[in-house]
């Protein structure tokens, strides 16, 4: 289900598999108290959310205490995460900022609106994915469900694999959490830390190789 990226007394970051569930559900055991046993804590807290279908680094606190001073981080958007996204359709535009208020569809889903009232905000830019496919990369400001997902679907590209929005039938879904960084301390008598990640997929026959200016998604997306 997952495999630890790194550790320390505060928290634990995992790359969670594709077809993962944070909660339990009927196909799989429950995440949370599997990462717990395997790192010989009582219990981690969930700070933030992946969708099933998506990969990549996720966040756990290991104590109460983390878990107030991360999710108040994640309030205040002061972490950064990056996503990676393919898709087998051209999207309108390459790159820019996709706006606009979120709405509940059929089935689950959920639609882009054109008001803006509380909008979901996503930055992204594109390259040539190969076979004529399009990989993005992807920074969400706010963190609606299904954001990306809905955001690259409203452009013309729905993702691979992600047949809620229309995207071609694959091996996964391609969407990965790829960066998180950010900066904090977690008592008064400790320095501001700044935690950097970045984290390639490695589930999914169909992710190109990423461009090197990629490496550091915050110099290129900020």
């Amino acid at each position: 289900m997952f495999s630890i990226v790194d550790q320390n007394q505060h928290f634990v970051v995992i790359n969670k598999h594709h077809g993962v569930s944070v909660q339990k559900d009927a196909d799989h055991a429950a995440l949370l108290p599997a990462v717990a046993a395997h790192i010989g804590v009582e219990k981690v807290y969930l700070v933030h959310r992946l969708d099933k279908m998506t990969s990549g680094l996720l966040l756990l606190a290991t104590s109460s205490h983390a878990a107030s001073v991360l999710s108040g981080l994640f309030a205040s958007r002061e972490i950064e995460k990056f996503y990676l996204a393919l898709s087998a359709k051209k999207p309108r535009k390459k790159q820019g900022l996709i706006v606009g208020d979120m709405a509940k569809g059929r089935r689950g889903s959920w639609k882009l609106l054109t008001s803006k009232d509380n909008p979901a905000r996503t930055r992204f830019t594109s390259i040539a994915g190969g076979e004529g496919r399009r990989l993005f990369l992807c920074r969400p400001y706010t963190g609606k469900t299904h954001q990306i997902r809905v955001a690259m679907k409203s452009i013309g590209s729905p993702l691979i694999g992600d047949d809620y929005y229309g995207g071609e039938p694959a091996d996964r879904g391609y969407l990965h959490a790829y960066g998180l960084q950010f900066t904090c301390r977690f008592s008064d008598d400790q320095p501001e830390t700044r935690y950097s990640y970045v984290l390639p997929p490695s589930q999914g026959e169909l992710w190109p190789a990423l461009p090197v200016e990629w490496e550091q998604p915050w110099h290129l997306i900020s």
